[in-house]
């Protein structure tokens, strides 16, 4: 099957997890949009739900799908987050931003009574740390705050290379809040909970993409003999 299709799957079974009334936080991501769409279905044949969107463009995608939408300041506390994550490990510890929107899908996790992760069994991982770490900066002091980071990484054990990411046009990739993002390309993270308690020590460090203790389940789907079996971490009631 291909990866869309599995991150379909994930998707609705997800889905099921909605009940009528519920305040949804809504992630960013192909596999969060994935979700949406789906929800769209069925805030067509009648379900009410309100959505709070972690991006811009989750935001235009839900519109456009007739999803009522409201904001945190409106809906401070939400009852579940669907969202994605680049990679998961089996003690749900998450590196999300790979889609550049970890500030925003933190705030809206956290502010959630459960977040709930879909993805491709391919983003389950033994160690985190394959995919590069996205760390969310100001712009301001950019070179002195990439040093920084740099030397807290090494501090907390990790080595490799932090890169500014850059866009098609070679422009420094902009956040919905206007920040950059460095990524740090460590191979694997031995000690999430040390890095990111170093990361923070940064004061122009605006999030970093661990996401640890957050997540409560994850729904992962695999390719088992041309079909979507679909695997949970963690619980999801």
């Amino acid at each position: 099957m291909s990866g869309p299709d599995l991150r379909r799957a994930a998707a609705a079974r997800a889905l099921e997890l909605v009940e009528p009334g519920m305040r949804l936080g809504l992630g960013t991501g192909s596999t969060a949009a994935a979700f949406v769409d789906l929800l769209g279905a069925r805030v067509r044949d009648g379900l009410d739900v309100v959505g709070v969107p972690t991006s811009e463009a989750t935001r235009r995608q839900a519109q456009g799908l007739g999803i009522r939408l409201a904001t945190l300041d409106e809906l401070p506390h939400l009852d579940l987050t669907i969202d994605g994550a680049d990679e998961v490990d089996s003690n749900l510890r998450l590196i999300k931003g790979g889609g550049a929107a970890l500030l925003r899908e933190k705030i809206v996790a956290c502010a959630s009574h459960r977040m709930v992760v879909i993805a491709d069994a391919a983003k389950h991982v033994a160690t985190l740390g394959a995919f590069p770490l996205p760390i969310e900066v100001n712009l301001f002091g950019l070179t002195a705050t990439q040093q920084a980071v740099e030397e807290a990484i090494a501090a907390a054990g990790g080595r490799g290379p932090v890169d500014l990411r850059l866009g098609p046009d070679g422009q420094p990739v902009k956040t919905d809040g206007g920040h950059v993002i460095l990524d740090a390309k460590l191979g694997r993270i031995p000690d999430p909970e040390r890095l990111g308690t170093a990361l923070w020590s940064v004061p122009g460090v605006v999030e970093h993409g661990l996401f640890l203790g957050i997540a409560t389940a994850a729904i992962l789907a695999a390719d088992v003999g041309g079909q979507a079996e679909v695997t949970i971490l963690g619980r999801l009631a």
